[in-house]
C-alpha cells in the first residue's frame, strides 16, 4: 500500500508548460513539502513526463481542496484535474 489510508489519496494532472525541466519540477515538489504539513497533506510521489509537459502527483490530503491549497501557497501552479483514487490489488 502506498498511503496510509488515514486519509484518502488524490492523483492530480497538472497542465501542460513546455518550459518544465526535471529541477524545475522538483523545485516545486520540494516546495510543496515545505508547506504540506499546515494543510494535514501529504504529497508520497510525483511524476513527470518531458515529452508532453506533464507532471502528476499522488497526494493523500483530507480533501482535494487542501491538497489544490499547497499548490497555491508553494508555487502558485494549480493542477487542471484531480481524482480522488483507490489503490488496485
Amino acid at each position: 500500500m502506498l498511503y496510509g489510508g488515514a486519509v484518502p489519496p488524490y492523483l492530480d494532472v497538472h497542465p501542460v508548460r513546455t518550459d518544465l525541466t526535471r529541477e524545475v519540477v522538483s523545485d516545486g515538489h520540494q516546495q510543496e513539502l515545505a508547506v504540506q504539513d499546515k494543510y494535514g497533506v501529504r504529497y508520497l510521489k510525483y511524476w513527470f513526463d518531458s515529452a508532453s509537459g506533464k507532471v502528476f502527483s499522488l497526494v493523500e490530503a483530507p480533501s482535494a481542496e487542501a491538497a489544490i491549497q499547497v499548490h497555491r501557497e508553494a508555487h502558485g501552479q494549480l493542477p487542471d484535474e484531480i481524482f480522488e483514487v483507490e489503490e488496485g490489488l
